[in-house]
């Protein structure tokens, strides 16, 4: 129903409850009910007109998307901390400021990347699998025999807030964290961590790798048959970051040869349609984009998307603004 002297917004996914309670006291807004992502045609035809846009990961905002509305609307919020599904260059040059949701999902990402990282370690799939296929006849002394997590080394690929979350949780394993970025962080931030200046010299010291860099022209493919080569043999590697980071045929066929040990993975290119050849394998823990998805965090990404666009409607900037 249309709300006059109300804002217009067009939301391109169902989104949770409290948060569609919100935009439609807050906005005269058209909200999608569950479905798949909107083709590039859809989210053009029914945004015309609007103030703003608020999208989600798998949405094609593209400059074909921006060229079109670029004459009503005023900003693009993205119910995500990632933003490599909109053409953030695009919309800069129409002048069209992009906001995102960092922050407030750290704690649940660094909490499902352990989750991730034990499992594989643990052989949980493979377990879990025997329990419910009726194939488990009881306890051997050789029975899945996993890793040992406590007192590895834990080399994290992205040291920003969920990846210092990451750390922090190693800590109560009595791991040693090293890490990378583009730049070293301060010691009130690194707690102990030991930089590497490249990625190349993390990877040697990688018992554990954990993949929590954005994705970015650098570290697309980064994680590829040479630089797996780099790994100690029987490495574990981690994804909840950018499924673009990892070569997928690379990564298949280290976990095939052995030369990785396991993997847990959350992410990956070309979601949902993953890598097949995955799907077969007993050594890896697949989920399904779960990094943010507690009641919580989805509830705080929710509101940080609106107060997004309610900034730039007021005349302001995005209360988190992508910047690149």
């Amino acid at each position: 129903m249309t709300q006059p002297n109300r804002p217009k917004v067009f939301v391109t996914r169902h989104l949770p409850d409290p948060v569609e309670a919100r935009i439609l006291r807050e906005f005269d807004a058209t909200v999608q009910p569950e479905g798949p992502a909107l083709s590039a045609a859809a989210i053009i035809k029914g945004a015309q007109g609007c103030d703003a846009l608020l999208v989600a990961p798998g949405d094609a905002i593209t400059a074909e998307v921006i060229d079109a509305l670029k004459g009503s609307v005023r900003v693009i919020s993205t119910f995500s901390v990632g933003f490599d599904h909109v053409d953030v260059k695009a919309a800069q040059a129409a002048g069209i400021p992009v906001g995102h949701t960092p922050d407030v999902l750290s704690d649940a990402t660094a909490d499902l990347t352990w989750l991730l990282l034990l499992a594989a370690a643990r052989r949980a799939h493979e377990g879990e699998k025997m329990v419910r296929d009726v194939t488990w006849t009881g306890w051997t002394p050789t029975q899945l025999m996993g890793t040992q997590v406590s007192g590895k080394r834990l080399a994290i690929l992205g040291l920003g807030r969920i990846g210092q979350g990451v750390a922090k949780r190693a800590r109560g394993f009595d791991m040693v964290v090293h890490y990378h970025n583009r730049s070293r962080l301060s010691a009130d931030q690194e707690q102990g961590a030991v930089y590497h200046a490249s990625a190349e010299s993390l990877f040697q010291v990688a018992d554990f790798l954990c993949l929590l860099c954005p994705l970015t022209p650098a570290t697309k493919g980064l994680i590829n048959s040479e630089t797996l080569k780099k790994l100690p043999p029987g490495a574990i590697v981690v994804n909840s970051g950018r499924g673009p980071v990892v070569d997928d045929v690379a990564l298949i066929e280290a976990l095939k040869s052995g030369r990785v040990a396991a993997a847990g993975l959350d992410v990956y290119v070309g979601e949902p349609n993953i890598h097949p050849g995955y799907r077969d394998l007993p050594n890896v823990y697949l989920l399904p984009h779960l990094g943010s998805a507690t009641v919580e965090t989805r509830l705080a990404m929710g509101n940080l998307a609106i107060d997004n666009i309610l900034a730039v409607l007021a005349g302001g900037r995005p209360v988190r603004e992508v910047v690149i």
